[in-house]
């Protein structure tokens, strides 16, 4: 049996990087302008974005501090007793035990010398009669101890690195949408010219 006669193969198809920068005829002025909202976005993102972040995540950083240096000033930590036995954890020992606290309800004395009721949050598994560290601010009431350090540092970088991403997110998503326009103006274009090609080469002579 003879072999097949060998088909030619199709050329391959190559990709025109940077088409749109060169002059050539199916270029059109919207694919130029495409072009350069691209550039503009893509520069824009690389200088502002890493200076936006910077700026957000110093401002946070800056903020968190000052209000956990006026908690400290204003407020102070005591020693409360637990009046209840807390509940104990389902899974003593695991991690997610070591993570969990349950609201108790302890008794203090406030700074002003007021013994004082209130319910906060501890490990699972004390006793009633057990003592725990509470923070307090200036009225006495319990709260939240000022927030540490490297709580601050970490907040200050992610609230800066979430203003970069978004600002990448944002400008890729500009970009997308005047691509989609520019892509509906083109096509209504070719359309147009294709209806105005289509007629002459139907029309009889």
């Amino acid at each position: 049996m003879p072999d097949p006669i060998p088909r030619a193969q199709p050329p391959p198809i190559r990709t025109v990087r940077w088409w749109r920068w060169r002059r050539n005829p199916l270029r059109r002025p919207n694919d130029l302008l495409q072009a350069w909202i691209g550039l503009i976005l893509a520069i824009t993102v690389v200088i502002t974005a890493p200076l936006t972040a910077w700026a957000v995540g110093t401002t946070v950083h800056d903020r968190l501090t000052a209000a956990a240096n006026e908690q400290a000033r204003s407020g102070g930590d005591t020693t409360a007793v637990l009046l209840n036995d807390a509940p104990g954890h389902p899974e003593p020992g695991s991690a997610e035990a070591r993570e969990t606290q349950y609201p108790v309800k302890v008794r203090y004395t406030a700074p002003d010398g007021t013994a004082r009721t209130a319910t906060t949050d501890v490990d699972p598994g004390l006793p009633a009669g057990h003592r725990v560290e509470v923070w307090t601010n200036a009225e006495g009431t319990l709260t939240k101890p000022p927030m540490p350090p490297d709580e601050i540092r970490n907040r200050a970088v992610g609230a800066g690195a979430l203003t970069g991403i978004t600002m990448l997110i944002t400008s890729t998503l500009a970009y997308r949408l005047t691509a989609r326009v520019l892509d509906q103006r083109r096509m209504r274009a070719w359309e147009t010219e294709w209806q105005q090609t289509a007629r002459r080469w139907t029309t009889s002579p």
